[in-house]
């Protein structure tokens, strides 16, 4: 049954994805391994990240399941698909931990994961400094853990902007070399090395992009650094600290644990 869904639900994804002519570019999907555990690590510039990140795996025969937060599950309709696709509920606010324990199960029975280590989509399009669980699972099981990079995304959903479902925007994945990691290495450390990688790759797919924003107004889909209106780092994690305490806040108020 779930397979099916899944099937259905990748068969309506690359049916938009044509319909509104996205051009989708993917470099170094044969990275990806065609059998076995892996840990796709990708940044988060918008909300369909996971369609395209998932996406480099189709020509492999895989199918990726995603660590997705846990308002999306609780959501009626939507997280009965995310279930049966067999993805893995993240509570940001309560026990996290859950989540990588579930990832490690998923990895050992040999399954594609897919993580944004940094936790939310970052809205000044820079890789933010990510959680170590990523790297943790890769760690204790030894399975391959495969840094991706998506941009393009961005310009048709993300955090505080209005959606722009707009034709013919493209989408770039890069898809880099697995990263060495070592059992007994400091997990943050790793997941800083991490970031840094998804960094390169993510420049990478900045430099080819084949578009450029119409005009001024339209500058609010590239990074200050690059020239654009998004907001800079720092501007983004104050607003992003403001509405983790009032998640915080809503989240107490409401009796859940």
């Amino acid at each position: 049954m779930g397979e099916r869904v899944y099937s259905v639900v990748i068969g309506s994804a690359l049916g938009l994805i044509r319909s509104m002519d996205w051009p989708v570019t993917v470099t170094g999907a044969d990275r990806i391994p065609a059998e076995g555990g892996a840990v796709l690590a990708s940044n988060h510039v918008g909300y369909l990240d996971f369609v395209f990140s998932g996406y480099t795996a189709r020509d492999r025969g895989r199918r990726v399941r995603f660590l997705a937060k846990k308002e999306i599950f609780d959501k009626r309709g939507v997280g009965w698909l995310m279930r049966q696709m067999g993805h893995i509920p993240v509570d940001r606010i309560g026990a996290a931990h859950d989540s990588v324990t579930a990832g490690i199960t998923a990895v050992q029975r040999g399954e594609i994961i897919g993580m944004f280590p940094e936790g939310t989509i970052s809205p000044s399009f820079v890789p933010r400094r990510a959680k170590s669980g990523t790297v943790r699972i890769a760690q204790q099981t030894g399975v391959p853990l495969i840094p991706v990079a998506v941009w393009g995304t961005q310009r048709i959903l993300t955090k505080w902007r209005p959606r722009n479902f707009r034709r013919h925007i493209p989408i770039l994945v890069n898809v880099g070399e697995p990263m060495p990691l070592t059992s007994d290495e400091d997990p943050q450390i790793a997941t800083d090395r991490l970031m840094e990688r998804i960094g390169d790759l993510l420049a990478e797919a900045q430099k080819l992009y084949p578009a450029e924003p119409a005009g001024e107004d339209d500058r609010w889909w590239l990074p200050a650094h690059l020239g654009g209106t998004a907001p800079t780092p720092e501007d983004a994690e104050r607003r992003l600290d403001e509405d983790w305490a009032r998640r915080r806040e809503q989240r107490g108020g409401s009796g859940d644990s």
